[in-house]
């Protein structure tokens, strides 16, 4: 019986979530948003370093559990925006001095796909979409392995640029979502898929054009934008179904909440016989709890830094999933 706490703080949210032996007993967080522009990492991390108190509190409160029931915590190590990784970092061995346990690293993006352990799926891909990272990944051979990848912007930035290029505020992908709804005609745009890897930037740039020449409506771009990008997405996906001979497709990452986008996953898992399993919103998007439930798994196979050496532990903004050993399948 353990119960693990997870720190997530990656990019623009900090989170923290509680779980007991399989269980989320909380998942509370906080988003830094602008009403112009994107991310300031700085900015960010001030926002986490005001903010990390106030929902460790509601975390504890939410549980129900007291400081002293919490086993080790679990925390966000890489990949993302240095500073804010580094408010993480820091509450993390603040809270293991103070309560002497033993802290746990956790990758991002791994987690994103441990969590997805909730819906049920034995053995699936993972198309994870998220802001900076968008990949395929997969289970082999004691690791998670790359199986297709953006090779230049992730779709969640690459939606917030578009956002910011029309004004319209961060996160972008929520409000291009709605704008999409509202799309009448497509507009044809530039599809780069090389193999299992797809481009995003020469798509940006065309939309930039495209904007500036006043002759499109938000509306229909936001709808031509997602309808190529996710059609791209799920190409990539279903090419590396066909590869690794996986018969499940797993949605992890923020942009997972776009309800087109797993519509279409849908129809396309439908065509191959194959089945399609989507965690709940709040453990799409960046969350403390599904570190805190990797953290768990890893606890429970005996990984974890005892807090008289946690000053070794340092962030790994660059940190990728398949530098892992995966120690604990």
């Amino acid at each position: 019986m353990s119960i693990i706490l997870g720190i997530e703080s990656t990019a623009h949210t900090f989170g923290i979530g509680i779980v007991k032996n399989g269980k989320i007993l909380s998942n509370v967080k906080k988003t830094y948003t602008t009403k112009e522009g994107g991310i300031i990492p700085i900015e960010a991390a001030k926002h986490h370093r005001e903010n990390k108190n106030l929902i460790y509190n509601e975390s504890l409160i939410q549980s129900k559990i007291k400081e002293s029931d919490i086993d080790a915590i679990s925390f966000s190590q890489g990949p993302g925006l240095p500073p804010c990784l580094l408010e993480g970092l820091k509450f993390a061995k603040e809270l293991s001095l103070k309560l002497k346990k033993p802290l746990i690293p956790v990758n991002h993006c791994v987690a994103h796909l441990e969590i997805g352990r909730l819906t049920n799926a034995k053995d699936p891909l993972m198309l994870y979409v998220s802001g900076a990272n968008t990949q395929i990944i997969a289970y082999s051979n004691g690791k998670y392995r790359i199986f297709g990848e953006t090779l230049d912007l992730g779709v969640g930035n690459f939606l917030d640029m578009l956002a910011r290029e029309m004004k319209i505020g961060f996160p972008g992908g929520p409000i291009i979502q709605n704008l999409a709804k509202s799309g009448k005609n497509y507009i044809e745009l530039p599809y780069v898929v090389k193999g299992m890897d797809l481009s995003l930037s020469g798509i940006l740039t065309n939309l930039k054009q495209k904007i500036q020449s006043n002759k499109y409506s938000f509306e229909d771009l936001s709808y031509s934008a997602q309808e190529t990008v996710f059609a791209m997405l799920l190409e990539c996906a279903e090419r590396a179904m066909a590869h690794t001979g996986k018969k499940e497709l797993l949605l992890g990452g923020g942009v997972s909440c776009n309800s087109r986008l797993k519509e279409m996953a849908g129809i396309m898992c439908k065509e191959r016989n194959a089945k399609l399993f989507i965690p709940e919103n709040q453990f799409l998007s960046d969350n403390g709890a599904m570190i805190a439930y990797t953290g768990e798994i890893m606890f429970n196979s005996n990984i974890k830094i005892p807090f008289e050496k946690i000053d070794s532990l340092e962030i790994k903004p660059r940190q990728r999933t398949d530098e892992l050993e995966v120690l604990w399948k």
